[in-house]
């Protein structure tokens, strides 16, 4: 069975799996460092590219889990050195699960159920993840079938039964035409992937400094404790905030003057602030596919002038001038 990595939602479900199966084996009284070594036939895959073997980030994560574990090392240190390997949205999922590990671990919080609400997170993440991507497959399509604009009309004019391969490549004015069309391509390209790439999530990990303190809480930690070890947590793997800690902040005002726990509404906050993310991601898709018509009029058109109707103007032009 060969695992997917590549595409958001199914590799950050791997992450959610894999923190769901550690919980279930805490929570049978198996220790931590043997519920990861559990996890080695599972999980553990090696994947033939050629004659040399690789492995996933997944089993890569897990065997590094194991060592430090049985080598009476940093477990959470462990998978987050490979996470940072790994990189992405894959590679912050595991950071964050690292990040859980660590702050329940210094917390004395709950292990078992600190990651069932940790895969909870996960799974909703790559459900924020995928929503994202199937939003943005229209327009980076429409973005893609653009670009062959200018070749088409090259085709076309030669369909047309005129020569105006040769006037592009081998006259100075096709050459002009034909430099300054690669070059609105080139333009056009570079602003296409920049508007795509401001579409993603900004995020990749969002409401998790909330369900950090969430957990540091559970642990009986104060609230200044909470926050300096989340603080240190973060800044440790070096986790995107996005101004979460000034959200933490205001919910543990809220927690103070209600009287209520805090780690409920830090979780409640925490799914909150996903649920934001989801829905301004699925704006920003929305605004990509209008966004997209700018460098289409700005840049694919006139190369499509350039490259497939100027030459063809000049060598009907060529071939009929001589009869006058």
């Amino acid at each position: 069975m060969t695992r997917r990595t590549g595409g958001a939602s199914p590799a950050i479900d791997e992450v959610a799996r894999v923190t769901q199966r550690l919980a279930v084996l805490l929570s049978a009284g198996v220790s931590p460092a043997s519920a990861w070594e559990n996890l080695v036939e599972v999980e553990v895959e090696v994947e033939p590219i050629g004659s040399l073997p690789e492995e996933s980030p997944t089993a890569r994560i897990v065997r590094a889990a194991v060592n430090a574990g049985t080598t009476g090392g940093n477990i959470a240190d462990a998978v987050a050195a490979e996470a940072g390997a790994a990189g992405g949205q894959v590679g912050e999922a595991w950071l964050g699960l690292a990040a859980a590990w660590r702050v329940a671990s210094q917390a004395g919080a709950p292990l078992a159920s600190c990651l069932r609400e940790s895969a909870a997170s996960l799974r909703e993440l790559g459900r924020l993840h995928a929503d994202l991507e199937v939003a943005l497959a229209g327009p980076k399509a429409t973005a893609r079938m653009v670009m062959f604009l200018p070749v088409i009309g090259l085709l076309f004019g030669s369909l047309m039964g005129f020569n105006t391969l040769r006037m592009l490549f081998l006259t100075l004015p096709g050459w002009i035409c034909l430099v300054a069309g690669a070059g609105l391509m080139l333009v056009a390209e570079f602003w296409n992937r920049r508007l795509v790439r401001a579409a993603r999530a900004r995020d990749p990990t969002p409401g998790l400094e909330l369900d950090l303190t969430a957990i540091a809480m559970a642990g009986g930690c104060s609230i200044d404790r909470a926050r300096a070890l989340v603080d240190d947590t973060v800044e440790r793997f070096a986790l995107h905030r996005a101004g979460s800690a000034d959200a933490v902040g205001r919910v543990l005002a809220m927690s103070a003057r209600a009287g209520v726990p805090a780690a409920e509404l830090l979780h409640a906050e925490a799914e909150q602030v996903r649920r934001d993310a989801r829905a301004e991601g699925q704006r920003r898709a929305a605004t990509l596919g209008v966004t997209l018509m700018i460098p289409l009029g700005v840049c694919v058109l006139p190369a499509f002038m350039l490259v497939g109707v100027v030459p063809l103007l000049m060598t009907v032009l060529a071939s009929t001038l001589p009869q006058f």
